[in-house]
């Protein structure tokens, strides 16, 4: 690998080591919980023990992953690993937890590098240079990892890692290692129909030994299952449940942006012009808890509405991807269809949180430097995107950090993809005053509403306008780039259409002219 590759890495890593002693939430809790749950435990009680609030609800190998970490944690600090030391956060606790994510980052580097090379980017060229600024640098992964504190870069290593063995042919050994990644963290399904279909075409149908590779397939893709599920088969209903909560709700305490915070948003406001009010005693959707909400005046949407809402979206890039006649031509589509299979689900799934946008975003870097158009949506997403992952880091000593990775970040990225394609990226009047409009944002959080008082009488307004307003842009993407993704022009350029049609016409007769 090239010095730059590795110098990019040393520059990532040196950053995560200066956020060490910042702020964490209560995930720092959490898996420090479940360290101890792994550790101290047998393992027929992990799934069972309610010790701490925050019970162990991934799958299982994210808890033998838990376990393993434990093993060197015992050395480190081992009151940590006290179950009943709820809310322990010792200073070697803190460095243990938040190194063990550095190291494992190490994966998502690698996985990195294999996908872009299995995508055809050449190393030590401006585009393998700036995809690796865009991942390695990725501020998305510095809020939810390194600051908010959870382990997702490992993760997203292991679905690179399968991605680049897909491009690569070898479906066997991506059908595992995906199926390896459901099984340390389930809401990557939102990516499986994508691999299902890409799999199905070209590897059960495309090679004329169905029933043979299908078998094969379902053998690599069910081992992990077993590894995972196996010694749990007893506690399997109890698992199920902690892995897929259905009474959390709508929405997560912070709307996710998303079109059930602009569906919130307009209960709220149908209410308030109707003069219609909730029960006293009833759950508001701004009341910052997870729980089961009511609407007031639209219908309550049910898990299975959402279900059935994704499928849906889901179908139309789904259908042309396996329509694709190419492997070469394939490669693309799949990449897009990993985006709007993640972005389906994040528009319209259940309980979604605001992290899980980075399912759409880390995907989109790798395509940021494929083609110029996806390099727009993908900064014109990103700008929506990460912005949303600011209600994360509210204590006040983050206010500087956040603001200024951000508009590092988002000013690097301008600028790396205007050196890949030799050109500014161009975006019309509406979304340049879609991008200014998060200035105000700030503005009236941290002067306006504090001037006028207005943070004591309306606390969820910041949080609110932060939703909705990221809301209206990732809804905005999510059409556009749809319709690129299925060759819709959108709006059309009929001018265009009928100047291409007068040039095929004068010169097909001149070509009858010369015969």
């Amino acid at each position: 690998m090239s010095g730059y590759f590795w110098e990019l890495v040393g520059i990532s890593s040196a950053l995560k080591v200066l956020l060490l002693p910042a702020y964490y939430s209560t995930d720092f809790e959490v898996h420090r919980n479940w360290l101890a749950i792994t550790h101290s435990l047998p393992l027929n009680r992990w799934y069972l023990d309610a010790t701490s609030e925050w019970t162990l609800d991934y799958p299982p190998f994210f808890a033998y992953f838990e376990w393993l970490l434990s093993q060197v944690a015992k050395y480190v600090d081992p009151q940590m690993l006290i179950v009943q030391n709820l809310n322990y956060a010792s200073e070697k606790t803190v460095y243990f937890q938040r190194i063990s994510i550095i190291v494992m980052d190490l994966i998502y580097v690698l996985g990195a590098h294999r996908c872009m090379t299995a995508l055809g980017v050449v190393q030590s060229t401006q585009k393998h240079i700036a995809g690796c600024m865009l991942l390695f640098l990725n501020v998305g992964l510095i809020f939810v990892d390194h600051i908010h504190f959870q382990y997702n870069g490992f993760l997203f290593g292991i679905l690179f890692l399968s991605i680049a063995a897909l491009l690569k042919q070898r479906y066997l050994w991506s059908a595992f290692g995906f199926a390896v990644l459901l099984n340390f963290k389930h809401i990557f399904l939102y990516m499986a129909p994508a691999f299902a279909v890409y799999l199905l075409k070209f590897y059960c149908l495309g090679e004329g030994k169905f029933v043979q590779n299908t078998a094969k397939l379902l053998a690599a893709g069910l081992t992990p299952f077993v590894l995972s599920f196996g010694p749990f088969w007893q506690q399997l209903p109890q698992l199920m449940s902690r892995l897929f909560p259905f009474k959390r709700g709508l929405t997560h305490a912070y709307w996710a942006p998303n079109i059930w915070a602009l569906y919130n948003t307009a209960d709220k406001l149908a209410a308030s012009v109707l003069k219609r009010s909730r029960d006293a005693d009833a759950p508001s959707t701004t009341s910052g808890l997870v729980q089961e909400v009511q609407h007031v005046v639209l219908p309550t949407i049910t898990p299975s509405i959402t279900f059935a809402l994704t499928a849906l979206f889901m179908l139309p890039i789904l259908l042309k991807l396996y329509l694709t006649p190419s492997r070469e031509q394939a490669k693309l589509v799949f990449m897009r269809s990993i985006v709007l299979c993640a972005c389906s689900s994040f528009m319209f799934g259940w309980h979604v949180h605001e992290k899980a946008i980075l399912m759409c975003l880390l995907p989109l870097c790798l395509l940021s430097v494929l083609d110029h158009r996806d390099a727009r949506f993908a900064y014109f997403l990103g700008i929506a995107g990460y912005y949303s992952l600011f209600p994360l880091l509210f204590e006040v000593d983050l206010l500087v950090p956040r603001y200024s990775l951000y508009m590092s970040y988002v000013a690097m990225m301008y600028g790396q993809l205007e050196r890949v394609y030799k050109s500014k990226p161009s975006f019309h009047m509406l979304e340049w005053i879609y991008f200014l409009g998060f200035i105000a944002i700030p503005i009236y959080e941290h002067i306006i509403s504090r001037l006028l008082d207005l943070h004591l009488l309306l606390p969820f307004m910041p949080l609110l306008l932060t939703s909705v307003y990221c809301a209206l842009g990732v809804s905005y993407f999510y059409v556009r780039y749809y319709l690129y993704a299925m060759d819709f022009q959108w709006p059309p350029s009929f001018g265009k259409r009928r100047r291409v049609t007068q040039i095929k016409s004068s010169t097909s007769k001149r070509k009858r002219k010369i015969k």
